[in-house]
């Protein structure tokens, strides 16, 4: 718990402290965001705030990752599994990180050319596709290395399944591992979309990720105190995973960066995360679920952003089959927009909605575990 706290609190500081440094560089270069003609009026009076932000808080999260680390090696002798840097995190910080810099090219683009179309979704969809597969096929194909003091193997998980979880594996839904990184393709870029999406007003995708993460976390470390490759935990109620403690703490830390992140980012926000910070924190939710095992438990945590990303299919299907729009606007955000409804109270809405996904997802983690102790 002490790795996890330090990281989360190291993470605030570093994007606390830095968001307003990152405020005036991109001011000065000019890195301000396009805003679309075809958008909300009142978004123009946004036209010019410093975009890109999100790396802000990826760098605030590798470095609190790094601190987490040398937190760990004061914990006693049977705790320091996990000192060294893992596959685990490789896997999770490397979503983050290259879905972000897919999104910064999209960044770069827009501001380049002071238009808000940026990198074309063929660009867009084939760095999400690369970026999945590249680091579905680390996690499915290097299983830990982990052994007791007789040198004997205490955990071979890799940080993926070739099974689909919910809670937990589900035995009965077992996939090839190339079947199984397709999966972790598609959950990629749905993550990464539904953030994106999401990302239209100040703050809400940054605070509706700090609920997200924060489960995360929460999950994360209830597995690692509950954890198979613990001898006093009965295979009846324990939790098959890679890595847990390194998992609890990348998503804390990434909530912490984003809480610093939305001091300046809150309506009226002085920066925007940009597709570089919607990209990365969408990489980063869809490798949580893969290394937590709990893929289908995702669109509950992430309910808000199904929510968001079905406003705009269910707008487009009817647009082009019917020739009418469901909403006054899409992604549904605005239309709320359109309707009359203040920024800030859109904002404070949503959040709710979806802490009430989170609740509901954590209810269901928990109520399974005293199911099976039961």
């Amino acid at each position: 718990m002490r790795a996890v706290i330090v990281a989360v609190g190291v993470a605030f500081l570093v994007s606390l402290l830095c968001t307003p440094i990152a405020i005036k560089v991109f001011t000065r270069l000019k890195a301000g965001q396009p805003i679309r003609a075809e958008g909300p009026q009142m978004h123009q009076s946004k036209k010019g705030t410093p975009t890109m932000g999100g790396v802000v808080f990826i760098l605030a999260t590798v470095i609190a990752y790094v601190a987490g680390h040398l937190a760990l090696t004061s914990l006693p002798d049977a705790q320091i599994a996990q000192v060294e840097p893992t596959i685990t995190a490789l896997v999770l910080l490397g979503l983050m990180v290259f879905s972000g810099a897919v999104g910064f090219i999209d960044d770069f683009l827009k501001v380049r050319k002071r238009h808000s179309g940026g990198l074309n979704k063929r660009g867009k969809l084939l760095g999400q596709i690369l970026v999945g597969a590249v680091f579905g096929v680390v996690a499915l194909y290097f299983p830990s290395s982990m052994t007791d003091a007789d040198g004997r193997a205490t955990n071979t998980e890799t940080v993926g399944s070739t099974t689909l979880s919910f809670i937990r594996d589900i035995p009965a839904l077992e996939l090839t591992k190339v079947g199984a990184v397709i999966v972790f393709i598609f959950v990629v870029m749905a993550a990464t979309n539904g953030v994106n999406l999401t990302d239209g007003l100040d703050g809400l995708a940054t605070g509706a990720s700090v609920m997200v993460l924060a489960a995360y976390a929460l999950i994360a470390f209830w597995q690692y105190r509950h954890w198979c490759a613990d001898p006093n935990y009965t295979e009846a109620y324990c939790y098959t995973v890679r890595d847990p403690l390194e998992i609890a703490l990348i998503a804390g830390a990434a909530a912490g960066a984003c809480v610093g992140f939305l001091w300046w980012n809150t309506s009226p926000a002085r920066i925007f995360m940009g597709d570089t910070g919607a990209l990365g924190l969408g990489g980063l939710i869809a490798g949580m679920a893969m290394s937590t095992r709990t893929i289908m438990l995702l669109p509950i945590i992430g309910g808000l952003f199904v929510i968001i990303t079905m406003s705009v299919v269910i707008q487009i299907i009817s647009f082009r089959t019917t020739g009418k729009r469901v909403f006054r606007m899409s992604p549904l955000q605005h239309h709320f927009e359109l309707a009359g409804w203040s920024e800030v109270n859109i904002v404070v809405r949503f959040w709710i909605i979806a802490g009430i996904g989170v609740a509901i997802a954590l209810g269901l983690f928990y109520s399974e575990f005293l199911a099976n102790v039961g």
